[in-house]
């Protein structure tokens, strides 16, 4: 169990928690690839972009309850809340971060994982 999140993952929370879209998309690095609901977002533009369409829809706000590093990977649980059909979700998180910045983020429903 991890008990101080790496400080990228820790201001991804605090930014989308925020609803800071500027933030939240300095967060990642050049070639970040964020996973979501099927979609792939590439570089902190089209993160940016997606992020905001989800708060300003949906008025996402996100509750940190555990994270484990697996793997090269930060896995984060968290339970996510918002203006959505089954809300409130547990959701993982699951980072790769390499020089303070999210190269990777894949966001899944707890405890499910992907197959990869």
């Amino acid at each position: 169990m991890i008990t101080k999140l790496p400080q990228p993952i820790e201001t991804y929370f605090q930014a989308s928690n925020s609803y800071d879209s500027e933030q939240f998309a300095d967060c990642f690095a050049e070639n970040a690839v964020v996973r979501d609901e099927g979609k792939e977002y590439r570089g902190p533009a089209a993160i940016k972009k997606w992020i905001e369409a989800a708060n300003n829809k949906l008025q996402v706000k996100t509750e940190v309850t555990a994270a484990v590093g697996q793997n090269g990977e930060t896995i984060v649980t968290a339970t996510v809340s918002g203006n959505f059909e089954g809300s409130p979700i547990p959701l993982d998180f699951h980072f790769t971060v390499e020089s303070q910045k999210i190269t990777a983020l894949r966001i899944l429903l707890a405890g499910v994982g992907d197959g990869e």
